[in-house]
């Protein structure tokens, strides 16, 4: 993995650490469901999300019952015991321990079956090739560097005709200031290779994050052999940004051939 500068650890376990420390303050992305979010699920009444705002259109997912569905940097047991109380046959990857540890506790609360794996997705996935028919992949490759191996591991490990739902930060987040009023990074905004970038992150207890241009969030989809189907844009759902409506989040659903 190499070591990130000024640190004896890899950006992956910042990441994981501070993603942790979030999930104790109460972030919001690190909040398992309800009991009764998980009956309403049940009953038909459920929304799923790959960013801040807006839900995934249900069509996005055609019929659920009995696909096998990998969540991708998906714990925390918000969206993977929906997709098991519609019938999905599911499978969580993330490399927070506190994001699995929720998994675990739904699943358990619940009764449902799961497969929770603690793991990097900086690293092969460990999962045979053409394994599942849905990847469910919310916003989280911002805190990893390379993003085309990851598209290149999602393909693989879908079957033909499956289907990617990706959640991805753009780049206008890391251009501003934190009033949103200024333009005053450099891009690509890496915290591995930039001192003063790392320092921001690291007054704010952000991890570490990284920019990505088009290029290599859609691009690097077109380049791993998927075919982009669908795609819509979203806000912070918060800040100046969100205020004046400029979208810094994309969401697409590509399939593989």
């Amino acid at each position: 993995m190499g070591k990130t500068m000024g640190s004896d650890k890899s950006y992956q376990d910042i990441n994981a650490e501070t993603i942790d420390r979030w999930i104790e303050n109460g972030w919001e992305w690190g909040k398992p469901i309800s009991h009764e979010e998980y009956v309403k699920a049940k009953n038909g009444d459920w929304r799923l999300h790959l960013s801040p705002t807006k839900a995934v259109p249900k069509e996005w997912f055609g019929d659920i019952k009995g696909k096998k569905i990998l969540g991708l940097a998906s714990g925390g047991g918000q969206q993977m015991p929906i997709l098991a109380a519609l019938g999905a046959e599911c499978t969580v990857m993330d490399y927070s321990k506190k994001q699995i540890e929720s998994e675990e506790l739904v699943a358990e609360r619940e009764g449902y079956a799961i497969r929770i794996i603690r793991g990097d997705m900086t690293k092969p996935l460990p999962f045979d090739d053409g394994e599942f028919d849905m990847i469910f992949h919310p916003v989280s490759n911002c805190y990893v560097k390379d993003v085309k191996s990851i598209w290149k591991e999602c393909f693989r490990v879908l079957k033909p005709g499956g289907s990617l739902l990706a959640g991805m930060d753009h780049y206008i987040n890391y251009m501003v200031d934190d009033d949103e009023k200024e333009i005053v990074n450099h891009l690509p905004f890496d915290p591995t290779v930039n001192e003063d970038q790392r320092k921001q992150l690291e007054k704010d207890d952000s991890g570490m994050q990284f920019s990505h241009f088009l290029e290599e969030q859609i691009g690097g989809q077109l380049e791993a052999g998927f075919i982009l189907k669908a795609i819509y844009e979203d806000t912070n759902g918060q800040g100046r940004l969100h205020e004046l409506n400029i979208p810094t989040f994309i969401v697409t659903k590509s399939i593989r051939p």
